[in-house]
């Protein structure tokens, strides 16, 4: 509800990009109505998605491929309604693949898909995939890398994956590009990092809390006390900015020529007396031409 309240006025979102699992727990078409057709219904933008692992999961018993509904609702090859979406009129999105990249005005987004396992995984294919996109994005615009899995974490349940950490640095070291600002999922809360890459500022920010139940608290000082902030991470020269574990939100970012921003919103659980009011709970700009970032 709080998302469809900003498509109105002159500033609407020009789209929604989701971060992975569309679906909980298993990525089955009977899931698509009741948990991504259903409750975006009234949201009249495109929607793009990259696939998370639950999204790729299958029941145990299930002889459906991997991935199978999320092709046929996010990489149709045409804009047409299908079954899944029951009652609701919302054509399938018509990307070309599971990891894609979007071009925008001012900006270049690669999405990629890091697969079922916890921690992520790429084959060969997809990193030699993502290697090309870095060095095809055009050097005038903004480059933003999303992956469901993050590569840094501070929550008690997930924390942040080598993996991912290690195939985004490879890719942008050999191909010479590193991207302005990373978007990741997965953990259920909103967590923003900066890290220092030569004279670089670099976002890497956790938006998991879009809608599922069960939130994920964060780590603890020995203390038992809340991790303050800025918090320097562990044998990193990466910092927590901010985080909110308790609240769900999303993050509407806006890039021009110059700069990258983003706006985090917390929305209040429907059983709360607020329920139709979001809240700005951070927000960041990030200057493209010093790569210098503004709190």
């Amino acid at each position: 509800m709080a998302m469809e309240s900003d498509l109105e006025g002159q500033d609407r979102p020009a789209f929604f990009y989701h971060l992975g699992d569309v679906v909980y727990y298993f990525g089955q078409a009977s899931e698509y109505y009741p948990q991504f057709y259903e409750p975006y219904a009234k949201y009249h933008a495109p929607i793009f998605a990259i696939p998370g692992n639950h999204d790729g999961d299958v029941s145990p018993g299930d002889t459906t491929p991997s991935l199978d509904a999320f092709v046929r609702n996010f990489c149709a090859k045409k804009p047409e309604v299908v079954p899944d979406s029951v009652e609701v009129d919302r054509p399938a999105m018509t990307q070309p693949n599971v990891y894609f990249t979007l071009e925008a005005p001012f900006v270049t987004i690669i999405g990629l898909y890091s697969n079922v396992p916890e921690g992520g995984e790429f084959d060969d294919s997809q990193i030699k995939w993502f290697k090309d996109e870095l060095v095809k994005a055009p050097k005038d615009k903004a480059l933003i890398v999303t992956v469901h899995h993050p590569a840094y974490s501070a929550d008690m349940y997930h924390t942040g994956s080598k993996v991912i950490e290690e195939t985004l640095d490879n890719a942008f070291s050999e191909s010479g590009r590193f991207a302005d600002v990373i978007l990741t999922g997965h953990v259920h809360n909103y967590q923003r990092f900066t890290r220092t890459v030569g004279n670089k500022d670099v976002p890497y920010i956790v938006a998991g809390a879009g809608g599922y139940w069960h939130l994920h608290y964060m780590q603890k000082q020995p203390n038992k006390e809340p991790l303050p902030v800025p918090y320097t991470m562990p044998d990193s020269n990466t910092v927590l900015e901010n985080y909110c574990e308790n609240r769900h939100g999303y993050l509407i970012m806006t890039v021009t020529p110059k700069s990258i921003s983003g706006t985090y919103y917390t929305v209040p659980r429907p059983h709360e007396s607020w329920r139709s009011k979001s809240e700005i709970f951070d927000s960041f700009t990030l200057d493209l031409g010093t790569h210098g970032l503004k709190k």
